[in-house]
């Protein structure tokens, strides 16, 4: 069953908030290939601490998850997220043209 309140909350993260646009290409490069902040980071042409930013963001709100620790922690799309994907993206379809 989708969360009712997921569509609220991808807004608020995904369109309604400064940094957006990164958060919306972190997460779309997590569902190609779960990937470390480093890797991120170099994918993106963005710095690392701005990546581990958004990477805290959005795990605070369960939308990825971790493996691992220290520098060996890969990022995941979260369950919640590919469970809301439909939501996500249309989310998405309405802020990136």
């Amino acid at each position: 069953m989708l969360d009712p309140n997921a569509k609220r909350l991808l807004w608020y993260l995904f369109a309604g908030s400064k940094g957006a646009l990164t958060r919306i290409r972190i997460i779309d490069l997590l569902r190609e290939r779960p990937s470390n902040i480093n890797q991120l980071s170099s994918a993106l042409g963005l710095d690392y601490k701005g990546i581990q930013h958004h990477i805290s963001v959005m795990e605070k709100n369960n939308l990825i998850t971790r493996v691992g620790e220290k520098y060996g922690v890969i990022y995941f799309i979260s369950d919640y997220l590919q469970h809301n994907f439909v939501a996500y993206l249309e989310v998405k379809s309405n802020f990136v043209k």
